[in-house]
């Protein structure tokens, strides 16, 4: 599955969290495939550089609903539609336990990983409508299907809503052609991780994987690229676990 395959020419796409990590492969992915790509993010240095030469980037709060309305508008105002919406912001910064985690922490993961998502949909779901294959794909987590490893426990139960909302607004949207689904990744090598993880800690997560290492974020994109496409279009609901064996349903 390799994103050269396909042709996204004269789509847009909107990956929210694009300026570094996976958002940043992604918004890169959908360049190359010939797509009109906005990249969504609070951080406007690294949101500007990711956004040079491939796209429009906007700064924009996924969890202020003034923000995303402006984002918004100018998407509109420049193509008037959307074709693609990828909800990837979100993360951690600790992996805290019940005990440890302060209850602001854990409303501030809620809203930065599930209620952004829909924040981002509510908003978006007006100009998916106008287009003639609206997709939505929702970045969910190993840590939303499965306790089975540490954690942040607020992430946790923020990526299981991601999956559960995911399916709701499938079947909302179903009638206007829209489909919504989500990935489960495991552990992508990425700066968020190699922030959180010590070495050891990275080390002993690529030991658990059946498969022995990290997912790239080329291979996330790759899956990102096929829901987005033509052949993906009887498919949705679904939350496509990717994560190198460590977790089979």
């Amino acid at each position: 599955m390799n994103d050269v395959n396909y042709n996204f020419a004269d789509r847009v796409a909107v990956i929210t969290g694009a300026a570094t990590g996976i958002g940043e492969a992604t918004a890169g992915a959908f360049a190359r495939a010939g797509a009109h790509v906005f990249l969504l993010d609070v951080d406007a240095e690294r949101g500007a550089a990711a956004g040079a030469g491939i796209g429009t980037f906007i700064e924009a709060d996924v969890t202020a609903r003034e923000s995303l309305g402006r984002a918004f508008t100018e998407i509109s105002g420049t193509h008037g539609r959307i074709d693609v919406l990828v909800n990837n912001a979100g993360g951690f910064g600790s992996q805290a336990t019940t005990e440890t985690i302060d209850p602001d922490e854990w409303r501030a993961l809620i809203d930065l990983n599930l209620t952004s998502v829909f924040l981002v949909c509510r908003s978006a779901i007006p100009l998916l409508r106008r287009s003639a294959a609206g997709r939505i794909i929702n970045i969910g987590s190993l840590a939303g299907q499965t306790g089975g490893y540490r954690t942040s426990p607020a992430y946790a139960a923020a990526k299981a809503g991601v999956h559960a909302y995911t399916r709701v607004l499938a079947h909302e949207l179903a009638p206007d052609r829209i489909t919504v689904n989500a990935i489960a990744p495991s552990a992508v090598l990425t700066d968020r991780i190699r922030a959180v993880r010590d070495e050891a800690e990275r080390a002993a997560t690529a030991t658990s994987i059946p498969l022995g290492r990290y997912q790239t974020p080329a291979e996330l994109t790759a899956w990102i690229m096929f829901l987005a496409s033509e052949e993906s279009g009887f498919m949705t609901g679904e939350t496509v676990a990717v994560n190198g064996g460590r977790f089979m349903s």
